[in-house]
């Protein structure tokens, strides 16, 4: 049998650390599936649901086991500002494939103006300089910062990043996505976005009140009420009166 070279194999409890089934993240029912199972990832994992689903509480406790900072950033990234994230990584162990790369990067798009400040402030760059991060529109400096680190070859984590882009930077990062991965790294995207859960090749899991379910991009209800409404708002809007 071909070992896996992917950074990441599985994720499951740990034994010797079982997370309290009383606390707030193990009543989330994809969370609970996921304590009380195993979740194995292929070259891209997509997770799309509600608001309350569990997405960003099992990307952002994946990316934290794995050893990247919570907060975002490349597996260099040291900067903490206020903890906001679920103690759930305390509770995973996770199985690394034979010989693969240990690097990684973890963009979180509620945090990244954060980390765009810790990254001036330890490369002591002026501010205003052209080009700086924060200096640029969210967006901009969003896919620069992926540009700027493509060659990058680990777990490339994104969480939510379509709050910062249009249609066309929406597009342009799923570019990046199917890229990464041929060059030999992984994904595992959370969102809320048709363009993106797009990605060719991805296992989608789509997360609710049934926990999590594989489910075929067709299939998706995001994807069937996006379609619903681009194609008469009016039945929508309505309601909103």
């Amino acid at each position: 049998m071909k070992l896996s070279v992917l950074p990441l194999r599985w994720v499951e409890e740990d034994p010797e650390a079982p997370a309290d089934r009383s606390a707030w993240f193990a009543q989330i029912p994809a969370v609970r599936q996921l304590l009380e199972g195993r979740l194995e990832f292929g070259s891209i994992t997509v997770f799309v649901g509600e608001n309350g689903a569990g997405k960003s509480t099992i990307v952002e406790a994946i990316a934290a086991a794995y050893g990247l900072n919570p907060e975002g950033g490349t597996h260099n990234a040291r900067h903490s500002t206020l903890v906001s994230e679920s103690p759930l990584d305390g509770h995973l162990q996770l199985a690394r494939g034979a010989g693969s790369s240990r690097k990684g990067v973890f963009l979180r798009a509620e945090t990244m103006h954060g980390h765009f400040g810790y990254l001036e402030e330890i490369e002591n760059a002026p501010p205003g300089v052209a080009g700086q991060y924060n200096y640029q529109s969210h967006g901009e400096s969003f896919l620069d910062f992926i540009e700027s680190r493509a060659r990058i070859r680990g777990l490339w984590v994104f969480d939510e990043p379509e709050s910062a882009l249009s249609f066309m930077s929406s597009l342009r990062l799923l570019a990046h996505m199917s890229a990464l991965a041929a060059a030999g790294s992984q994904v595992i995207l959370s969102t809320h976005s048709p363009i993106l859960a797009a990605v060719p090749g991805a296992d989608i899991y789509e997360l609710g009140e049934w926990g999590m379910r594989r489910s075929s991009y067709e299939e998706l209800e995001m994807v069937d009420n996006w379609r619903r409404f681009m194609d008469a708002p009016e039945r929508y809007l309505r309601h909103l009166e």
